[in-house]
């Protein structure tokens, strides 16, 4: 056994990171990575796309078999979940996710590859991904130069975003962007207008719970609020009142402001962060916002139960409703 200083662990969460005192970071959680290709069961292709060199943010574009290869379909950027410190577009879980649901909705899907904390701490997430939203809206005047995926077959009028856990927040927050409210930060002043058509919140993180009396769920609790500060600093006082986890923050805009006309929110019933979902829900239902919101619940399921059991019933159910209601209006 190691018994080094640096094998002293300063925090750990399971299953998704443990850091050392002397800074070390492990992931616990891992999950192979696979190459993009043809995915032989479903005719679905895909490819990685640098879209900021800078950085490194690519993204995994999948494109599903056309048979009038001028038909332009509908464009879903997403985001994988993990707490802002695991995954990958490329991980081997999320890719059989985008692979299924394209198939199913048979769409232009756009998986982004954002950087982890804590090495790139929380908004670097939400700015990674709304410089790839950035990279998608100008791929529509770009002209030859384009990305030929996204140019000859992207609906630019129907762009959807979607993700799963840390995932849907980032949905949700590039909404708001989107809409001219950015909680994360200013944005770049020649950015392009994007107009989101539609937004897929699966077991989204959101917190700004008060401590359970259970005292099980208490410690989690107070173990996620200190997950959240390791993820995001500028948290440390606020905790999961920080507006990018606390929907109802002084500091953050009212889901009213939100400019998109369709979401759709689905929550697990045995999720522990199941109470934000129902709040999402309950504000844009009781509050000004003009568009119309779905929510789906899988009661006997767990948070992200899609990505964990994917062959499971009410995960197959779960991409069918996706796709319906992408392809509902």
């Amino acid at each position: 056994m190691d018994s080094s200083p640096s094998a002293d662990i300063k925090f750990e969460f399971f299953p998704f990171v443990r850091v050392y005192k002397d800074g070390r970071v492990q992931r616990i959680f891992t999950t192979q990575l696979v190459p993009a290709g043809l995915h032989p069961e479903t005719g679905i292709t895909s490819k990685d796309v640098v879209v900021c060199p800078e950085t490194g943010v690519s993204v995994r574009l999948y494109l599903p078999p056309l048979s009038d290869p001028s038909k332009k379909v509908p464009i879903v950027v997403y985001f994988h979940g993990g707490g802002f410190c695991v995954e990958s577009s490329r991980s081997r879980s999320h890719h059989a996710f985008c692979n299924a649901f394209v198939a199913q909705a048979g769409v232009l899907a756009v998986s982004v590859d954002y950087r982890l904390a804590p090495e790139y701490p929380v908004p670097i997430a939400h700015f990674d991904s709304w410089a790839a939203l950035q990279w998608v809206a100008r791929q529509a005047g770009a002209g030859e130069v384009a990305e030929p995926w996204l140019r000859d077959h992207g609906d630019f009028d129907r762009i959807y975003l979607a993700g799963g856990s840390a995932g849907a927040n980032l949905a949700h927050h590039l909404a708001m962007a989107a809409s001219g409210h950015p909680v994360f930060g200013p944005l770049p002043e020649d950015d392009v207008p994007v107009s989101i058509h539609g937004l897929v919140l699966l077991h989204p993180f959101f917190a700004g719970w008060s401590l359970s009396e259970d005292e099980e769920l208490r410690q989690w609790q107070i173990k996620a609020n200190k997950m959240w500060v390791l993820t995001c600093p500028s948290a440390e006082k606020s905790g999961t009142d920080h507006p990018l986890v606390n929907l109802t923050s002084p500091e953050a805009p009212k889901l009213s402001l939100l400019q998109c006309r369709r979401v759709i929110v689905f929550l697990a019933g045995k999720d522990r962060l199941g109470n934000g979902a129902r709040q999402y829900n309950e504000i844009l239902r009781g509050g000004e916002w003009g568009g119309v919101v779905e929510m789906v619940e899988h009661k006997e399921e767990d948070h992200v139960f899609h990505i964990m059991k994917p062959d499971c019933e009410n995960a197959k159910d779960l991409i069918q409703r996706v796709a319906l209601f992408i392809n509902g209006d």
